[in-house]
């Protein structure tokens, strides 16, 4: 639903599959492990390269916003020769805000650390009030007054949203989420550094400048320190969520990068 601006505008040059990460949306759920692997960048990459294949896609362009930009990368990393092209959305490499987080990003991703608490805390929190956590975090990341809203953030796929974050199932695989990515995603990327193994395909990289992004980082430096192909991006004049605040920017951003034919 957040891509709803953006599909449209580019639905007259692509095939557009958007799928739901699994625990979010109306995605399935799965029973969780101690290793919190369910959940794991690597179990969501592998499940959105078996629905392309399912679709008679061998090979694709990618681009993800936030959870789903972890997603992409991990995607480049486990099936290099399916990913062709890749966009991140507003996010620097999991290992890297982990390995520098300071203060400053401590209180700016709060999230972070609060979601990776052990169940059934944060659940149990969340529960209590929903759609005023999803509305804060909605306010409070996209930088705006709460009048503004309304003109940002499409009424119906905040419903939408609201309708998803009310599922008791969907609240722990949130946190779930997050606690793979304290843990096993870790695992994951350390291993991916040591053996130098790293994004191959060309990158786009595009993030908000009010964000905590743009001001903690050189973010296409880091992302080329991720990188052994091509990197290119920019800030664009937003907060986190950029297909709903600045789709039109999103739009030509990615008609520029993904060209008509592989």
């Amino acid at each position: 639903r957040m891509w709803h601006a953006v599909v449209p505008a580019l639905a007259d040059r692509f095939t557009l599959v958007t799928g739901d990460l699994r625990g979010y949306g109306d995605s399935e759920k799965p029973a969780t492990d101690d290793a919190h692997s369910t959940y794991s960048f690597r179990a969501m990459a592998a499940d959105q390269v078996a629905l392309m294949t399912s679709l008679g896609y061998p090979e694709f362009f990618v681009a993800g916003h936030d959870r789903g930009a972890r997603v992409v990368h991990r995607m480049c990393l486990d099936h290099r020769a399916r990913v062709l092209r890749a966009a991140v959305l507003d996010i620097a490499p999991t290992l890297t805000m982990f390995e520098r987080a300071d203060m400053a990003f401590a209180m700016g991703y709060y999230h972070w650390f609060f979601l990776a608490q052990p169940a059934p805390l944060p659940e149990t929190l969340i529960a209590a009030d929903p759609a005023y956590v999803l509305r804060s975090d909605l306010i409070g990341w996209s930088k705006i007054d709460p009048d503004e809203f309304a003109r940002v953030f499409d009424p119906d796929a905040v419903a939408d949203y609201e309708r998803c974050f009310q599922d008791p199932e969907t609240i722990h695989a949130t946190c779930e989420d997050y606690r793979a990515a304290a843990t096993i995603d870790l695992e994951h990327d350390r291993a991916d550094r040591d053996s130098g193994n790293r994004i191959a395909c060309p990158l786009l990289v595009l993030w908000g400048e009010k964000g905590l992004v743009h001001r903690s980082y050189d973010v296409l430096a880091v992302w080329r320190e991720a990188s052994g192909g091509e990197v290119s991006g920019r800030a664009l004049p937003c907060g986190h969520f950029l297909p709903e605040e600045r789709p039109g920017d999103v739009v030509t951003e990615l008609k520029g990068f993904f060209p008509t034919e592989p």
